[in-house]
């Protein structure tokens, strides 16, 4: 085996510009292949971590009725809290939200509305619910409705309804029986958030407020647990429904996943086209060297070795290939990771939690998984035109006659 690498080795280099071309054309497909796996895994994490941090939390409690992609079932998706779930929002490891229509009149017009009430001194999701501070707590009796309500909205919404902090604006609703009503808001703070769905047509009120206007005392249309609070047992209460974050981040699984399998074509092109070139390589180098073959098989080589060899120094051009890509790849995707890539505004509009800046993830996972593809689709390339050798007599090898 020593003898057959350093003859691999010695072929390969004496191949001179043929074999670099290949190296280069296969390291251009390493570092491809490792960048774009990167930036979706990167934006898979960003998009998970932010929804996380702003939404979901540790998994949450979903009233039955609720349906985050049916509007029409807002109006029907609140209910009691469960009593399993009251100690843990007394200990802070879960916070209830309510979630009611409403409309918004900003400067003469009106605009469908999200209203959601939040605990103001709740610390389980990254909002600005401490700006509503001055509003009661939870826990005490429904308070009165005050003539101006204060309220925080996204960056997004306030672009929307062209609303700046200390704006007031008219809020309209209909409560549990069926009446309308209306109270000015005031704007105490406008948040900037990657994530839209708590965004984008959303104003967020005191919750004890927006249960005293909705006429639903002590009732709510989520529970969001704290990250690593362990949901009570069984995990539906009174018929409210848990969801992990394994359900909750499916969206995000899918676009990712979505978006990798598209990407796949770039990388089968690009593979295409690397390992063509050395299975024409492999083909004119048997070829071309019928006559060393011979003369190998003469001096006591088996079949099963010369085809071991062209197998080897196929082989080998993937890891010149990988070594060739590690001294330039490192340094750029390293710059890469720390700079990331500043995304257009458009994207911003699309439903996916992503930044200015999108950070690409490289794992070993992908790094290693990248190399062992590569390198065995490289081997069975090589074998491939190889193989023709073990039919090989050495003295046709030695007249140049291949069958």
């Amino acid at each position: 085996m020593k003898v057959l690498l350093k003859l691999a080795i010695r072929n390969l280099l004496g191949a001179g510009l043929r074999t670099w071309l290949n190296v280069v054309v296969l390291s251009l497909t390493f570092v491809v292949i490792i960048t774009g796996q990167g930036l979706f895994r990167g934006m898979g994490d960003q998009a998970a971590r932010a929804s996380i941090e702003a939404e979901y939390g540790g998994g949450q409690f979903w009233h039955p009725a609720y349906d985050p992609y049916n509007p029409l079932t807002i109006q029907d998706a609140h209910g009691p809290i469960p009593d399993q779930l009251l100690p843990l929002i007394a200990s802070r490891q879960a916070t209830p939200i309510l979630i009611i229509q409403g409309t918004l009149y900003p400067q003469g017009r009106f605009l469908p509305v999200l209203i959601k009430g939040i605990d103001p001194a709740q610390n389980i999701l990254k909002l600005p619910s401490a700006t509503l501070l001055n509003a009661p707590s939870p826990e005490t009796k429904p308070p009165t409705i005050p003539d101006e309500i204060p309220a925080f909205i996204g960056t997004r919404m306030a672009t929307t309804a062209r609303l700046s902090v200390g704006d007031t604006v008219i809020l309209r609703w209909r409560n549990a029986h069926g009446a309308f009503d209306a109270r000015t808001i005031r704007i105490v703070h406008i948040f900037r958030t990657i994530v839209q769905s708590v965004d984008s047509g959303q104003v967020w009120i005191p919750l004890p407020y927006l249960q005293a206007m909705a006429s639903l005392p002590a009732q709510a249309t989520i529970i969001t647990l704290a990250p690593g609070t362990t949901p009570p047992s069984p995990l539906s209460a009174n018929n409210w429904v848990y969801r992990d974050l394994r359900f909750l981040l499916r969206d995000i699984d899918q676009l990712v996943a979505a978006k990798t399998v598209g990407a796949t074509t770039v990388y089968l092109i690009l593979l295409f086209m690397a390992l063509l070139a050395i299975f024409n390589s492999q083909v004119l180098n048997i070829f071309h060297r019928l006559k060393e073959i011979g003369t190998l098989v003469a001096l006591g080589l088996t079949r099963r070795q010369i085809v071991l060899l062209f197998t080897l120094e196929g082989t080998l051009q993937a890891v010149l290939a990988a070594v060739l890509a590690a001294l330039y790849g490192y340094p750029l995707l390293s710059a890469f990771a720390r700079t990331g890539w500043k995304m257009p505004e458009a994207f911003d509009s699309f439903g996916i939690a992503l930044g200015e800046r999108l950070v690409p993830v490289f794992t070993g996972g992908i790094i290693i998984g990248t190399v062992i593809l590569i390198m065995t689709l490289t081997a069975i390339i090589s074998f491939m035109p190889a193989r023709r050798l073990s039919r090989l007599r050495p003295t046709d090898a030695l007249r140049g006659k291949l069958q």
